[in-house]
């Protein structure tokens, strides 16, 4: 598996897939062919039918300048959802096209290049298998990642302080998200709301969704976040962060849980996908709280195997989530579900700690994430971030 630096990027929102990939893919191209008069994108699939929600062309325009470049909007299939073909303008003539993938979290893929692939750093790419090594060598799950992952920890605290100021960003904002639903910043006023809450349940349930909002908002606004392991689920690993820090938890322990949510995150990138347009929100929404999952189990004192049946449930229980944003945007159903998700993963930690003290879990989380993967392959390419079914018919601009 690669490094947890490919899982956690610092990037603009609002979507990791179609405006922070799509700038690396613009950015690969530019310093491969630099300096020419004029640059053409096509864009396919996935990034032509949701672009223009998701700030695509507004990315392009601001990498290459809107002088300097064409957008054309293809609605044709290609080899897959997230396609990219850029071409630039020399001596009159249309040259050096590439075909760049944009496959989740940022991460791009180039037609015909091998040599983009991130080199492995983790021995192994099952949490089973992790487990076993870890109880052979009595390390815990953080340990193992800073074993193998080369100054990891540093980089970990850098994503730490990021996720710190998104959430005091978010909750200071104010106004309407960009775009054509008008809707209303609420991060600030969920959490005065949880301050006047009398009932310490719903004090912690709306302070964890403020801060689900709050990052979900500086996302959705273009501002810089972090993907964990997406930007359109970037809010559920950073509301816990924050939960957490506010009551108590050191950075240092923080850090740690943070390689833990990582490694879980990198075992989804690996054996099945992050992408929304390859695997519904499942694979967004549903990594992230199995990410989330495994930060709770880990600042709360469980075991290994404890995280991997809370991290089962995060990913089992959000099975064949659908990818159906409204108008194109990150914003309806996928900021309310970031608080959702953030919610569940301090649930499935308690099913873990006390479920799990009475009967072993006979599914294991490397199972949910086959099932997860076959699944993403079933559900319609109308609800596959596509806006052509679901939410995205149904509720009206």
């Amino acid at each position: 598996m690669e490094s947890l630096r490919e899982l956690y990027r610092i990037g603009p929102g609002p979507s990791s897939s179609h405006s922070l990939g799509v700038r690396n893919g613009c950015k690969y191209y530019m310093n491969k062919y630099p300096d020419h008069e004029k640059y053409r994108v096509e864009l396919y699939g996935s990034l032509a039918l949701t672009g223009k929600g998701h700030m695509t062309d507004k990315v392009i325009e601001d990498f290459f300048g809107r002088d300097k470049v064409e957008i054309l909007w293809k609605h044709e299939d290609r080899e897959h959802p997230n396609t990219m073909v850029i071409t630039s303008l020399k001596d009159g003539k249309w040259i050096n096209e590439e075909t760049i993938y944009s496959v989740g979290g940022g991460k791009i893929e180039v037609k015909g290049v091998r040599d983009l692939v991130d080199p492995d750093v983790f021995p192994h790419d099952h949490l089973r298998e992790i487990i076993r090594y870890c109880d052979k060598e009595n390390m815990d799950l953080a340990d193992y990642v800073f074993r193998y992952d080369e100054g990891i920890e540093e980089y970990l605290e850098t994503v730490f302080k990021q996720m710190l100021d998104v959430v005091e960003r978010g909750l200071k904002g104010t106004g309407y998200l960009p775009g054509k639903l008008h809707l209303q910043k609420v991060a600030g006023e969920i959490y005065e709301q949880s301050l006047s809450a009398e009932d310490p349940t719903v004090r912690q349930k709306l302070e964890i969704t403020a801060y689900a909002y709050a990052a979900m908002e500086e996302s959705s606004s273009g501002h810089t976040v972090v993907t964990a392991p997406t930007l359109g689920s970037s809010g559920v690993v950073c509301s816990l962060v924050n939960y957490y820090y506010r009551h108590g938890v050191s950075e240092e322990r923080l850090v740690r849980g943070l390689a833990v949510a990582g490694l879980i995150g990198n075992v989804v990138k690996t054996n099945a996908t992050i992408s929304g347009a390859a695997g519904g929100c499942q694979a967004e929404i549903g990594t992230a709280c199995a990410m989330g999952c495994g930060l709770a189990s880990y600042i709360e004192g469980l075991s290994s195997n404890q995280i991997d049946y809370a991290a089962e449930i995060g990913i089992e229980h959000n099975l064949g989530l659908t990818c159906d944003p409204v108008g194109g945007y990150v914003q309806i159903p996928c900021i309310e579900r970031n608080g959702v998700a953030a919610l569940r993963c301090l649930d499935a930690m308690n099913y873990a700690r006390y479920i799990g003290g009475i009967r072993k879990n006979r599914v294991s989380f490397d199972m949910v994430v086959n099932v997860m993967k076959h699944t993403g392959k079933k559900i319609p390419v109308e609800l596959r971030e596509t806006s052509l079914g679901g939410l995205a018919l149904e509720v009206k601009m």
